[in-house]
């Protein structure tokens, strides 16, 4: 994994300036369907099933996903602020320039995405199945992962701050330069050589201690 030191700017989406005065609906999602640059707002989308579909310049706010199984799909420059995605299939998602605001995570599905340039914020994305997910410029603050599986995954530039990651499986992701201590790891599934270089707080080292291990005597 290549070196994440020094800091790093997420790219935000581009969106157009008032995109949220034109609020839109949509019918149908079917494979290779394309929506470009409109505004959804107070809706459901729920019991689609497609593939390629692709999301440029969209802003989703309280929309609710239910049922929804959409791979292959293309996210770019988009703003999901307060939507419900619980349990969605995304796997094989390409995700750019994206924000997720207030949103329920909570099942998602993104194995074998690459997300890159995306801010997770005060998200609740309990038992998220992320293996073999591609994380490059991401940041994710104040969110809860609980029970959530990042198995054999790449971190390269990945900030964490103040996360609950209590219980998830992180074995075979190498988490060299990246920094957990204000996060929540207690009961983490990892293997030695994955945190090797890994910023961790001093109550923290007790527990990666037992990795190696080591019994501390308090």
């Amino acid at each position: 994994m290549k070196s994440q030191r020094g800091k790093f700017k997420v790219m935000k989406p581009k969106l157009i300036n008032g995109i949220e005065k034109n609020p839109l609906k949509i019918g149908d999602i079917e494979d290779e369907n394309n929506y470009t640059d409109i505004y959804i707002s107070d809706y459901n989308i729920e019991n689609e099933t497609a593939r390629h579909v692709s999301f440029k310049g969209v802003f989703f706010k309280k929309v609710n996903f239910k049922n929804l199984e959409l791979s292959s799909l293309d996210l770019t420059d988009v703003r999901f602020e307060d939507c419900d995605l619980s349990n969605v299939d995304f796997s094989g998602a390409i995700v750019h320039r994206v924000e997720f605001i207030n949103c329920k995570l909570m099942g998602i599905n993104l194995r074998d995405a690459s997300l890159q340039n995306v801010s997770i914020d005060r998200c609740n994305g309990g038992f998220a199945f992320m293996r073999f997910i591609e994380l490059k410029k991401v940041s994710i603050k104040d969110s809860s992962f609980e029970g959530s599986d990042f198995q054999d995954s790449k971190f390269n530039r990945v900030e964490l701050e103040n996360c609950n990651f209590r219980l998830s499986q992180m074995s075979g992701t190498s988490l060299e330069s990246v920094d957990l201590s204000t996060c929540n790891v207690e009961g983490l599934g990892i293997r030695i050589e994955d945190v090797k270089g890994t910023i961790i707080s001093p109550l923290q080292a007790v527990d990666f201690a037992k990795l190696l291990g080591i019994k501390i005597k308090l």
